[in-house]
């Protein structure tokens, strides 16, 4: 990473270590996606207006949080309307997933342990298993209904920017139920995605929290709710 031309004082501030952090893996999975496009041809059907990746609740780490934060935080201050509404949906979001919500409603920190119990050896509520079967209907805050595109997308999270191509999931490849649907085995295998490194995921994850971020996994409505 560049040394941000030498200056101390940014190469110690978290806040300014997480953004420059971001913008270089932000380039790569961009990267990776772009490049898996090319090869996806006509059967990467991705494109303004279709929101099928949109809905459903799905997990987000440290860095996703805070780029999202960081997102709205801009938003508001070139287009404060727009972010207003990107609230508004958000607690609406979040007024709907709260009661049933699998973690702490108050931190809004996700429990995705599957081996959790209480005191008396009783599954909890908030099993990995619960929240495969949650809010999987609920549309991201974040989309605008009205155009059906996303009014943070340029501070969207690491799953939302890989999806769309096949995936390789060490079991064949998973796939948007809209895409390649005439694509052969070997069309799937050739269009697959190259991620980056788990390892530099799991760096930006730390830059987060060592930025003021909570280490735990969370969801979208919360963290716009709360911004």
């Amino acid at each position: 990473m560049e040394a941000m031309g030498g200056d101390p004082t940014l190469e110690s501030n978290p806040d300014t270590r997480f953004r420059a952090q971001d913008r270089d893996f932000v380039a790569l999975i961009d990267g990776a996606f772009a490049d898996a496009a090319v090869r996806s041809g006509p059967h990467l059907l991705c494109r303004p207006g279709c929101t099928q990746c949109c809905i459903g609740v799905f997990a987000i780490g440290p860095a996703d949080v805070l780029r999202l934060r960081q997102g709205l935080s801009a938003l508001k201050e070139t287009d404060p309307e727009r972010a207003a509404r990107v609230q508004e949906r958000a607690a609406t979001s979040w007024a709907r997933l709260k009661p049933a919500f699998p973690g702490d409603a108050s931190t809004g920190v996700l429990d995705l342990n599957d081996d959790a119990v209480d005191s008396n050896g009783h599954p909890l509520d908030g099993t990995e298993a619960s929240f495969e079967d949650f809010a999987n209907d609920e549309p991201c805050p974040a989309l605008d209904p009205v155009n059906g595109t996303c009014d943070l997308y340029a501070s969207r999270p690491e799953t939302c920017r890989a999806f769309g191509p096949p995936v390789a999931t060490g079991e064949g490849y998973g796939v948007c139920e809209l895409c390649f649907q005439t694509a052969t085995v070997q069309e799937v295998a050739k269009a697959a995605i190259v991620l980056p490194a788990e390892e530099l995921s799991e760096s930006l994850d730390q830059a987060a929290v060592a930025a003021g971020e909570s280490s735990g996994p969370t969801v979208i409505a919360f963290v716009l709710n709360a911004a």
